[in-house]
């Protein structure tokens, strides 16, 4: 490797190094170790959402749900003929799962899968109960701060879900249950 002459450069060289080290915690990628879903993490972030989407298919397909691409932008899949938005996140470092790029699109419910490296939650929120939540604050805008109005994230802490969450899912099954009720497969 090339030697770095000027002083300046230098400095900056080593600053970016001290950086990385906070930033490539090994720490934090050691947890994901041996898991089935470590593979994902590597990808990018496009890759990574279109492996989710995949992976959500198939499981919904498993579990009886006739599973179809939307014809547009607006949604991911058609679940039993219902239009559907999949957000995903891979659990962050400091504990958490962000489900980014919410928007007010066409679609009746959003299923937020989060992976964790030896553990899933999911969950099936009405478009409704989105807009709401985004609305009364309790979901955060992403861009623009207060006043961003095009996109929002859920920020959820595994176990530490807030209340008005937790009748959408947590896990797989739950998260099945709720759909069924919101493709009208169940009363509900």
């Amino acid at each position: 490797m090339p030697e770095i002459a000027a002083p300046d450069v230098r400095m900056l060289a080593h600053a970016s190094r001290t950086l990385q080290e906070e930033y490539d915690s090994r720490e934090g990628e050691e947890v994901w170790k041996g898991s089935p879903f470590a593979w994902i993490k590597s990808r990018p972030p496009k890759q990574k959402g279109t492996i989710c989407e995949r992976l959500v298919s198939g499981y919904l397909e498993t579990r009886g749900f006739d599973i179809d691409r939307a014809p547009d932008a607006e949604a991911d899949r058609l679940v039993d003929g219902v239009r559907v938005e999949i957000k995903s996140s891979m659990l962050w470092a400091g504990g958490a799962y962000r489900f980014q790029q919410l928007r007010d699109q066409n679609y009746a419910f959003v299923i937020c899968l989060g992976i964790s490296p030896f553990d899933v939650h999911c969950w099936a929120l009405p478009k409704k109960v989105v807009m709401e939540r985004w609305r009364s604050g309790a979901i955060s805008s992403q861009h623009g701060g207060r006043g961003g109005k095009d996109t929002a994230w859920l920020h959820v802490v595994p176990g530490e879900e807030p209340a008005w969450l937790r009748p959408w899912g947590g896990g797989p099954a739950q998260a099945v249950e709720v759909i069924a009720r919101l493709t009208g497969r169940l009363p509900g």
